[in-house]
């Protein structure tokens, strides 16, 4: 039988948060957390809109312009929070994460 974690949200997101820490100078640390938080918030404001659009056929979901008019950040696919957990375990993730500029 699968063990199941009853943990809270909470405490899932400090022992991730532990993990990275080990790894990480303290002074490094903020920017490094503060940036995934502010990238995890504009993905999924970004994901809802290119929902919206791609459900509406007059609309290009990969249009800058469509976010603009929205005020909503536009986020390239290389930096989309889905792209990034999806090779979060790979070496190549820090490459990948230089390549991107806003």
């Amino acid at each position: 039988m699968a063990k199941t974690d009853n943990s809270s949200f909470e405490q899932k997101l400090f022992k991730a948060a532990d993990k990275l820490r080990k790894n990480i100078d303290a002074a490094e640390y903020k920017h490094v957390v503060l940036g995934l938080v502010f990238l995890k918030y504009i993905s999924e404001s970004f994901a809802e809109l290119y929902d919206k659009l791609e459900a509406d056929e007059w609309s290009d979901p990969e249009d800058r312009d469509e976010y603009i008019a929205e005020n909503v950040f536009f986020v390239p696919k290389l930096a989309r929070w889905t792209h990034i957990h999806s090779q979060a375990k790979l070496p190549t993730i820090k490459p990948l994460m230089m390549q991107w500029k806003p």
